[in-house]
């Protein structure tokens, strides 16, 4: 089950790593690319701990 649902346009763009961000719970970040939703990956991972969220995107790209 994922952390929370997250719409796209409440996620901000680094340009540093090149993906949208939300602030994890842990004190990081998590990710996704353009080419992920490109692709229709729905799901940010966080890189340091276990937790997930899904992004709702609908027709964005």
């Amino acid at each position: 089950m994922s952390y929370v649902d997250v719409d796209i346009e409440d996620m901000k763009w680094n340009e540093e790593l090149k993906a949208y961000t939300y602030p994890c719970p842990c004190g990081d970040l998590f990710q996704i690319t353009k080419d992920e939703l490109k692709i229709g990956e729905e799901i940010a991972r966080c890189p340091c701990c276990s937790l997930y969220i899904n992004i709702q995107y609908g027709r964005f790209y």
